[in-house]
């Protein structure tokens, strides 16, 4: 087989990331038919399809895959050594306005702010905390991290971090008071703590290795803050299914028990979010791509748990 261009195979990792040529080449700056080309360089010389295309959509195949989960930590990893090259006068500086959930910063991302800003001593964070998807360039921002069903703007530039698992949660306090549930249909039984519950009702999606449980509850508290839910979760008000990412150092330190574990929620997709790759300022290429390695690393961990 003849020797497969590096060059490609990093396009073909953008490509995968971003589901969509010209999303990728965006990012990279370069017309689609140069992203496009790259492919099919790539399947030409590999002698094998590695994306099934549609006017729709786009996904590796088998093979893809198989390219995908070999290449796209190399592609990382080669990406940092280059930028470990740049001269000092290249060094992240300056203010970066990144707008982020509150719930998402106070927990999971907090620590990877303090290991990033310990790194660029150099560089301001200025965060402006939010669920509302605010509009990047009116309002001034430099990126954003999204947990999101669905993306609104397709102008923008959307790195998906991944999926966000959900799931249940009780206090000590409230097993002490009230036990644990052994089945799901005993969560009707208990006072649950639910989010974003039109009138406190809110259907739970239970899934384990057989599939898929719809559960509707009538929760006793509701909020639309997922800090809110925790924070009446760990006061014993009830059990709530909650972001996995935002209640991993509860569990650990046992202020948290997770209730039905062999069940979970799926939740929203994270995103990190920018306005172009057009002279994208170093600041926020560090930012995206620290951010990027920290939530692989993580999701590595926890699959392992």
């Amino acid at each position: 087989m003849p020797e497969l261009n590096l060059d490609d195979i990093a396009i073909f990792v953008r490509v995968v990331d971003h589901r969509w040529f010209e999303s990728a080449a965006r990012e990279l700056g370069v017309p689609t038919s140069t992203v496009s080309r790259a492919i099919g360089r790539l399947e030409s010389k590999a002698r094998v399809r590695l994306l099934h295309r549609s006017t729709r959509a786009l996904r590796p195949t088998s093979d893809g895959e198989e390219l995908y989960a070999q290449a796209a930590s190399a592609v990382t990893v080669l990406r940092g050594a280059a930028r470990g090259l740049e001269s000092a006068t290249h060094k992240p500086k300056g203010r970066l306005r990144i707008t982020a959930p509150g719930d998402l910063c106070a927990n999971f991302l907090a620590d990877v702010i303090a290991a990033f800003a310990d790194r660029h001593p150099q560089l301001g964070l200025d965060f402006t905390l939010t669920n509302q998807q605010s509009n990047l360039v009116d309002e001034g921002f430099d990126l954003a991290l999204r947990a999101t069903s669905q993306l609104r703007g397709s102008s923008l530039i959307c790195r998906k971090l991944g999926d966000i698992e959900h799931r249940l949660y009780a206090s000590p306090k409230y097993l002490e008071r009230r036990g644990a549930p052994a089945t799901p249909a005993e969560l009707a039984d208990h006072p649950c703590v639910v989010f974003r519950a039109k009138e406190l009702v809110r259907t739970w999606n239970l899934r384990d290795k057989h599939g898929e449980t719809p559960l509707e509850l009538r929760g006793r508290i509701g909020g639309d803050d997922f800090s809110f839910v925790r924070a009446i979760v760990l006061a014993g008000g009830g059990i709530g299914a909650m972001p996995h990412l935002n209640c991993v150092a509860d569990e650990a330190a046992g202020r948290l028990v997770r209730i039905l574990p062999a069940y979970h929620l799926r939740g929203a997709t994270l995103y990190i979010v920018y306005p172009s790759a057009k002279n994208l300022p170093t600041r926020v290429t560090a930012f995206r791509d620290f951010v990027i390695d920290a939530f692989r690393t993580w999701t590595a961990r926890s699959a392992a748990m």
